[in-house]
Formats: structure tokens, C-alpha cells, sequence
């Protein structure tokens, strides 16, 4: 019987070498890095989908009307309100409706401020119930088959009582 002697296979250990370590390092620090940037990329693109763009409302029409004087009504002595109004309409069709209609405009206001004691005008409160009087006036229709006016606000510009 033959017995064949082979070589025996000596265990040694072999250690990697220092650059390959550093290139490992290297390679897990540039992964890390694009994970980390495209987590945070991709959480901003969520926040940018999720807040709503912000709109600016329309600017806003103003019809100033001119200054009128009104007798109001007697309570013991001649008091009269001198009063300058301005409409805040959402539209130039209404702005234009306004504008075309303007002596029925100013028909209604002098009707509800001389319709007044003035006692009922002191307070902002007061004032404040006249704007809305005002509002719900002009905001009927001024002829019939005529949309309404849709005036938002009526603000006071001057008003002096005496």
C-alpha cells in the first residue's frame, strides 16, 4: 500500500492590508453620507407637498363716495352728520355697477343716515349697526333683473356730528 504524502496545508492567518481597510472605511462613511442626504431631501419634498402654497387674496376695490351732509332726525334741536363714505366691493362689475348707478347709491345712503337721531350715533357700536344698515341697503338690487352690488364693508372716512 502506497501512501502518498502531501504537503500539509499550514493555517496562517492573513491580515487585510491597511489600505484596503481604509477604503472600507471610506466606502461605509460615502454611503452613510448619501443615505443621510436623501433622507433629508426626500422629507423635504413631503413638508413642500404638504404646506400649501400661500395665496394672496385679490386687492381689494375701494368706490369712495363724496362727502354728504344729512339733517337728522329732531330730537329737541337742528343737529345734522356730515359723513364721507367708501364701499369695499369684491369686483370691477360691481365697481362699475356702483359707479353707473351712483345717484340710487347715493339715494339709499342719505335715506338710512337721515332716517338717524343723533343720539344713536355716539358710540363705535352705533356707528358700527349704521355701516351694517348701510350694507344691507346698498346690497339690494338697485334696479330690477340687476344682481346685487356685494359690498363687503363700509367704512366711515369722515363723520362729524354737530
Amino acid at each position: 500500500m502506497a501512501t502518498s504524502t502531501l504537503p500539509a496545508k499550514t493555517l496562517t492567518s492573513r491580515q487585510p492590508s491597511p489600505k484596503l481597510i481604509a477604503l472600507l472605511i471610506a466606502l461605509s462613511a460615502l454611503a452613510a453620507a448619501a443615505a443621510a442626504g436623501a433622507t433629508w431631501y426626500l422629507s423635504n419634498q413631503r413638508n413642500a407637498q404638504a404646506t400649501p402654497a400661500v395665496t394672496l387674496p385679490a386687492a381689494p376695490l375701494f368706490v369712495a363716495l363724496e362727502p354728504m351732509t344729512v339733517n337728522l332726525q329732531p330730537g329737541g334741536r337742528s343737529r345734522f352728520l356730515h359723513a364721507a363714505v367708501t364701499l369695499k366691493v369684491p369686483d370691477a362689475k360691481s365697481q362699475a355697477l356702483v359707479t353707473q348707478y351712483l345717484p340710487e347709491v347715493r339715494s339709499r345712503l342719505l335715506t338710512v343716515l337721515s332716517n338717524r337721531a343723533s343720539d344713536a350715533l355716539i358710540t363705535p357700536e352705533e356707528k358700527a349697526k349704521l355701516a351694517a344698515e348701510i350694507m344691507a341697503a346698498l346690497n339690494q338690487p338697485l334696479v330690477p333683473n340687476l344682481p346685487s352690488l356685494k359690498i363687503s364693508s363700509v367704512m366711515f372716512t369722515t363723520f362729524m356730528l354737530q
